[in-house]
């Protein structure tokens, strides 16, 4: 590391050359009054605290990226654009008045101050490579000791593959869709609350020392393994749900519609549900809200209890619970002719062996050959009616495949009538 003071207006003629906000970052936090009192404390030329930076070389001509120090250089940034002015009740700076004034608006005595200020910068010299990321996050959460970031922010700049997994999750369509905003991570924090509910097989507790945990003890977490698949599984369900933005969508609903939705995909034949899911839900929370208009007398009082359990330990494993299980009974109510899965899913060699001789060896899909003949060891023993449709594994449900048509099928009808299993 080297330290370097640099002045203000060599900082901001490097603006395009420093990224403030590398994922590991926190978004921009300050009020108008904490940039404020920071430009006032920079024009009686108080000391303010280093900024930590990285050297690094990127494509996009980046050449330092911000470890600490984002607030602050945003908002000498910002003041030096003229996009706020200082607070109007300060006091005159070396006898000159400054109260209310823009950058562009100063005494030139007070601009030099300004433009002048030697800020100091410790410059990580080395390009640290990928394998020593973990210490450029160390280094931020121990500069970070003692500030208020908030558990999520803290989590984001965690090492480790379960971090980066949740990061590519709460990308997700999904989210955008939901009322909540991404204020502070609030994707990344209630994706990460999916994954260890997907990780628990059932409603566990989701408060920040059970995710501080997951983060740290999965930092080996396989991106294309089950768990990871089976989450992106249920939120493109729920995006199919759930195309348009849907002010109903609170934190708390997603979770327990999370966990609704991951049951049906795993227990149901779920195909073609999601607008019955997205129907139900809508309804429900119309007449959840009108209940709360009624007077105390009139309301339902297992609506009432629902109500209480999203605004109280929300995160509880008996809340999640208590909630899941009041929705699903209500759901399936509605639903009642939603089928259970086959619990068996794979044909025996017994079946695969009658669904051959069935069919004579011949693929029976057409859609990328002319229903060729396969030989015993390369061919598919596919569901017709598919597995997620409620489909049996039974010999009179199964047909011959050829790998090439049965990897297209994909849940569309084919020229025989079938569903993808």
């Amino acid at each position: 590391m080297s330290k370097k003071p640099l002045p203000i207006s060599t900082i901001c003629a490097w603006k395009t050359r420093i990224d403030p906000t590398p994922d590991y970052q926190r978004p921009p936090a300050w009020s108008r009054k904490q940039k404020q009192l920071l430009i006032d404390s920079i024009l009686r030329e108080y000391d303010i605290p280093k900024m930590y930076w990285r050297s690094v070389s990127r494509d996009d001509g980046v050449k330092y990226e911000v470890i600490d120090g984002q607030q602050r250089l945003r908002t000498i940034w910002e003041y030096q654009a003229g996009e706020f002015a200082l607070a109007k009740n300060i006091d005159p700076v070396n006898g000159i008045a400054c109260a209310g004034k823009k950058y562009a608006d100063l005494d030139l005595d007070i601009s030099t101050i300004f433009d002048a200020y030697p800020v100091d910068v410790v410059i990580v010299d080395d390009a640290i490579q990928t394998d020593e990321e973990d210490e450029v996050r160390d280094m931020f959460l121990r500069l970070q000791n003692g500030t208020t970031l908030k558990a999520q922010e803290k989590r984001n700049a965690m090492p480790g593959q379960m971090r980066d997994f949740i990061k590519d999750v709460a990308s997700h369509k999904f989210f955008e869709n939901c009322k909540f905003t991404n204020s502070r991570f609030a994707f990344d924090h209630i994706a990460a609350q999916m994954v260890r509910l997907e990780m628990a097989g059932e409603p566990t507790s989701v408060r920040d020392g059970d995710l501080n945990k997951m983060y740290d003890g999965n930092r080996d977490f396989d991106p294309i393994g089950k768990v990871a698949k089976k989450v992106r599984r249920v939120l493109d369900y729920l995006l199919r749900a759930f195309p348009d933005k849907t002010p109903e969508l609170e934190r708390y609903n997603a979770i327990v519609l999370y966990c609704l939705s991951s049951t049906l995909i795993g227990s149901y034949a779920h195909s073609g549900t999601e607008e019955a899911l997205a129907k139900w839900f809508i309804e429900f929370e119309t007449e959840r809200r009108k209940n709360e208009t009624l007077d105390e007398e009139e309301r339902d009082p297992q609506l009432i209890e629902y109500r209480r359990l999203t605004s109280q330990s929300t995160d509880s494993e008996e809340s999640i619970r208590a909630r899941l299980e009041f929705i699903e009974r209500r759901f399936f109510l509605a639903y009642p002719d939603i089928e259970p899965l086959d619990e068996t899913r794979i044909f025996t060699p017994e079946q695969r062996l009658a669904i051959y001789r069935k069919n004579d060896g011949h693929c029976q899909l057409k859609i990328k050959c002319n229903g060729e003949r396969l030989a015993w060891a390369d061919w598919h023993a596919d569901h017709i009616v598919a597995h997620s449709n409620g489909g049996k594994t039974v010999v009179s449900n199964g047909q011959v495949a050829c790998g090439p048509c049965n990897l297209v099928k994909s849940n569309k009808p084919d020229p025989n009538g079938a569903t993808a299993s």
